[in-house]
């Protein structure tokens, strides 16, 4: 590789760091919130959201933890819903200790990076996220369903919950040595029309297709079984384009006015 090919990768790589979030949802302690901001500055990191936090950022025990990450708090990003925080991403990795039965297969922190970057490359404009829980119960399912994939770090079998804190560390670190060292599939320029699906395109796009459901009796909102997983489970492996997206939403405008 030339040197001007090489200066030109490693600034894509540095701009790839602006599309990375960190996710995580209900923390409850001052402090956590404070060691979360402190392991993902270490890694280069620093755009936080937290959804629906229960402490206040500029609580003294969050900047003692931070450490000189104060300034990942001070930009912290709070919103009050999931969907909030995910609606500009085409990829979110759901780190949980939860039974790997739940939402097969799991990502490890390598395979959830490596997946991260590709359609980070493959998006320039959008979001990607790396989404935990809170301390105590973790993410729900359907938080976990609202993402793309679900992830989890090999731990010890008989004791698998790592702090918050930890979790986000060794992710971090993934996600930097993958970044330094290229470990993504290469990923070309798409073309105009052929960007992926941000998270709130996919919602509208499922909303709409259970509305319609529920109108010719498939589906009965107060007994919505798992449709709506389902449907997000198939547009998240398929990874529904945009104007796929509005091909869909076409359709289905049609067939409700019929």
């Amino acid at each position: 590789m030339c040197e001007n090919e090489g200066s030109l990768s490693r600034r894509f790589y540095s701009e790839m760091r602006e599309q990375v979030v960190f996710v995580v949802v209900r923390p409850r302690h001052p402090g956590n919130v404070g060691a979360v901001a402190r392991a993902m500055w270490t890694m280069g990191f620093s755009r936080l959201v937290l959804v629906a936090p229960a402490c206040p950022l500029d609580d003294p025990e969050a900047q003692a933890r931070a450490s000189g990450a104060e300034e990942v708090l001070a930009k912290a990003q709070v919103v009050a819903r999931l969907e909030e925080a995910l609606a500009n991403t085409v990829y979110a990795a759901a780190f949980t200790a939860r039974s790997r039965l739940l939402v097969p297969p799991f990502r490890t922190p390598e395979e959830a990076a490596a997946e991260a970057f590709a359609a980070a490359a493959a998006a320039p404009t959008a979001e990607v996220a790396f989404v935990f829980g809170n301390e105590r119960t973790g993410l729900t399912t359907e938080e976990i369903l609202r993402c793309t994939a679900p992830a989890s770090i090999p731990a010890n079998p008989c004791y698998a919950s790592l702090n918050l804190a930890a979790a986000v560390q060794v992710v971090a670190y993934v996600a930097a040595r993958t970044l330094r060292e290229g470990r993504m599939p290469h990923a070309a320029l798409p073309e105009p029309e052929a960007l992926p699906a941000t998270a709130a395109e996919i919602d509208g796009l499922v909303t709409q297709m259970l509305e319609l459901a529920a109108e010719v009796g498939f589906y009965d909102p107060a007994e919505p079984k798992r449709l709506e997983a389902r449907l997000r489970r198939f547009f998240a492996r398929a990874r529904i384009e945009q104007r796929e997206v509005h091909l869909l939403r076409g359709l289905l405008r049609a067939c409700r006015r019929r």
